[in-house]
């Protein structure tokens, strides 16, 4: 599943009247997606209907549709909706690893992304190469994961699995490993989606800890969650997204009261 390719209109330098606290804005952005609208179950079917009848018919879905924000620094700022509103598509705008189909995305600073659980490894190395591998996705150097691997496998309490291989670790495990090498550094701002879902209460509420910790010292979190209690008690401000669009930015509380409610009308 691939979005079109942007069109001119979507730059990403900083706007001119950029305010001094944002580091995040989204303009009017758009993401489309193209899929086949029958299922094609090999890359065989695809090449007899395409190549020799030209018959493949396409359907475009909107992810994103005319999607407008702002993130202020140092905020935990909340994505809520159902599944497929478009709020890990937003994440992915934000992390630089999707670009708009149409509108702006202006990102300040270093962004530190978990996109999904453990989505940086690869389930035949072992815990130990993973964190070397995870970190220099992330910019980190060799010196400089040598000098927090003790650090980070610390945090995750892996010791004893770490150099087992992936595959055999638990979701948990997986999850626990992927954020203490994202949050090892402070970074400016912090993607958190679902990834704390899983796993342990004790360590989930070590992680949460730890993004508090993080946004008193200025960092910035865009974080996506199904846990309402979990919004309303890390967020200051949530975007309820629906079928690619916001129904509505503000307060952690009233967000997840308006979306609740929501759910009972339907």
């Amino acid at each position: 599943m691939n979005a079109q390719p942007p069109t001119p209109t979507t730059p990403t330098t900083a706007p001119a009247a950029a305010d001094d606290d944002i580091v995040v804005r989204l303009e009017n952005v758009t993401v489309r997606y193209r899929l086949p609208a029958e299922r094609i179950r090999t890359f065989k079917e695809w090449a007899i209907r395409y190549l020799l009848r030209q018959k493949v018919a396409y359907r475009d879905v909107l992810a994103l549709n005319g999607v407008s924000l702002e993130v202020r620094a140092g905020e935990v700022f909340g994505l809520i909706g159902p599944n497929g509103a478009g709020k890990s598509t937003l994440l992915k705008l934000v992390a630089r690893v999707l670009r708009p189909t149409a509108g702006r995305v202006w990102v300040k600073g270093h962004v530190a992304p978990l996109l999904a659980m453990g989505a940086a490894f690869h389930p035949e190395l072992t815990g130990r190469e993973n964190v070397y591998l995870n970190g220099t996705l992330l910019g980190m150097t060799h010196r400089e994961i040598n000098n927090r691997f003790q650090a980070i496998v610390d945090f995750a309490e892996m010791w004893d699995f770490i150099d087992a291989p992936l595959r055999t670790y638990s979701s948990g495990m997986t999850a626990r490993l992927a954020f203490a090498v994202a949050t090892d550094r402070q970074p400016d701002i912090l993607i958190v989606d679902e990834v704390l879902g899983v796993g342990d209460t004790a360590f989930q509420e070590k992680s949460l800890n730890r993004i508090r910790t993080y946004q008193e010292q200025g960092a910035t979190t865009l974080f996506v969650s199904h846990s309402m209690n979990t919004i309303k008690n890390i967020c200051q401000r949530a975007a309820w997204l629906d079928h690619g669009q916001v129904k509505f930015i503000g307060p952690a509380d009233e967000a997840v009261e308006r979306y609740l409610a929501s759910l009972h009308q339907a």
